[in-house]
């Protein structure tokens, strides 16, 4: 039976406190630094190749919240600032700056009209395209905004990223599954492939780990888990699918009766949820799956 579920108001406070980082991170064209060269005094400037290579910037919640894998290619430089540097600024230079994150792409920006409530957010913050008009967010900012507000847009927001629609867990779901079917995480990180290892290796610590597929495969090899080669899918199966190159794309873990253990992605805002195998292939419709199997 399908039913919805949604973060407690709780796990809500936990994401509004780690989402919008501490210090601010522009993203910019060569042209936007030649423009802006007189007001960096105060920053780092640290270039594409450095930035994406820097411990410090790649940790997980900084690649979730500013979505990296979305930026534009164009973008030659980072620059890092503490978070009372923009609003040091004149309005004209970060309302340019906003409008610079805007066209290339970066994360923490969200469509005004997912704010639900009469908070006017500051001029220099918001943005337009030809479709819409956006709020840029940046960390003194978003610290200044009303609790109440944040929560509002902050639960509409996650949203998009998932649907929390599920099913109730079939009667033999594992006790350590139960713990966290159609449950949200605290933290980033876990993805689709981490929460397939700890359901069938029960390792808890696994569960919130950001799992590569080269690593994903390696624990299942040492689970005795093999690529069964058939189509019919038996309790405590794993389905992998992947691309035409063997790529894996997504994984899932199949409980009974054709529901699976689930999560769509790395962010906090996508669940561990029950799913059914109608909605697991039509997903992934378009790349090829595979059965794999623990061997007895």
């Amino acid at each position: 039976m399908g039913i919805m579920i949604e973060p407690s108001k709780e796990l809500i406070r936990i994401w509004m406190d780690i989402y919008v980082p501490e210090k601010d991170l522009l993203f910019l064209r060569e042209e936007d630094l030649r423009n802006l060269e007189r007001y960096l005094n105060r920053v780092l400037v640290i270039p594409k190749k450095e930035f994406f290579n820097h411990s410090s910037y790649t940790v997980i919640q900084l690649v979730n919240s500013f979505e990296y894998w979305n930026i534009s290619k164009e973008v030659q430089y980072i620059v890092v600032a503490e978070s009372d540097w923009l609003s040091h600024q004149s309005k004209d230079i970060q309302k340019q700056i906003s409008n610079i994150q805007l066209q290339i792409n970066r994360g923490l920006i969200l469509p005004l009209s997912l704010c639900t409530d009469s908070f006017f957010f500051p001029e220099e913050y918001l943005v337009k395209d030809s479709e819409r008009e956006y709020i840029v967010l940046q960390s003194k900012m978003w610290r200044r905004i009303p609790y109440e507000t944040k929560e509002n847009l902050l639960k509409v927001y996650a949203k998009q990223w998932d649907d929390w629609t599920c099913y109730e867990l079939p009667e033999q779901t594992p006790l350590h599954l139960q713990k966290y079917a159609n449950t949200f995480p605290a933290q980033a990180g876990g993805n689709c492939l981490s929460a397939t290892l700890f359901a069938l290796t029960k390792q808890e610590w696994i569960i919130n780990e950001w799992v590569h597929p080269r690593t994903f495969f390696e624990g299942l090899k040492r689970a005795n888990y093999f690529n069964a080669k058939i189509e019919d899918i038996q309790n405590g199966d794993v389905v992998v699918w992947v691309n035409e190159e063997g790529i894996i794309q997504h994984a899932s873990y199949h409980i009974s009766q054709n529901l699976f253990f689930n999560k769509n992605g790395q962010t906090f805002f996508n669940p561990w949820i029950i799913i059914d195998w109608n909605e697991l292939e039509l997903k992934w419709k378009k790349y090829r799956y595979e059965i794999y199997r623990i061997e007895k």
